[in-house]
């Protein structure tokens, strides 16, 4: 048995724990890992339970990690494993720490395929095809990009975004306003019918032709 002679907490934004063991420098922990676990000074500890706590630390290390990662919007279980990864945490850790943020409802892709579906409908509407393929690069599976995709209707989706390209053209010239609309249009997606349909509703009603 050893024990735990001196707490040193440290002066980081994460707040860590320098942690002393029989007089000697044995680990640093994060200050929330130390109360969770009950640690203090005077309280002797296993030989191996210095390595369990260390592991327990890099588990809420790498969960605190995924927390602020999804303070910004919410993400996909593969975003999350890329960001990981790229942070040097390892996949069984990754892997814990999906399982309890799944557990808390804080992970959930059909939730975040719906939520990316929402938003371009809102703010930047594009095809159903092409939102298809952000959701697959986003690491959706199949059933659930073609689940929520099949909600977008794509004369609708390119009717918003032709009127909301249309306001900084302008209507003068037909042909000028169908090449630039079409190509806008084009760029999200959309197909040559709808396009055409598109550009020559928004058209009709820029210039109040019925």
């Amino acid at each position: 048995m050893s024990k735990i002679t001196r707490l040193v907490i440290g002066k980081s934004r994460e707040k860590r724990v320098r942690v002393f063991v029989d007089g000697n420098y044995a680990c640093t922990l994060l200050a929330e890992v130390v109360l969770k676990e009950g640690l203090r000074v005077g309280l002797e500890l296993p030989d191996a339970q210095i390595e369990a706590l260390t592991g327990k630390d890099h588990y809420q290390r790498c969960l605190n990690a995924a927390i602020r990662y999804l303070g910004y919007r919410p993400r996909s279980e593969t975003e999350i494993k890329q960001r990981l990864k790229r942070h040097g945490y390892d996949s069984d850790c990754t892997e814990k720490a999906l399982t309890r943020l799944k557990e808390q409802g804080l992970v959930d892709d059909t939730a975040f395929a719906r939520f990316w579906k929402d938003n371009r409908e809102s703010f930047s509407p594009r095809s159903r095809r092409l939102t298809g393929l952000e959701l697959r690069h986003k690491g959706l599976s199949n059933d659930i990009i073609e689940q929520v995709t099949g909600e977008i209707n794509d004369s609708e989706s390119a009717y918003r975004a032709a009127l909301n390209k249309a306001r900084h053209l302008s209507p003068a010239d037909y042909m000028d306003f169908r090449r630039r609309l079409g190509a806008y249009l084009g760029r999200r997606g959309f197909g040559y019918d709808v396009i055409k349909e598109t550009t020559d509703t928004v058209w009709k009603e820029l210039k109040n032709i019925t």
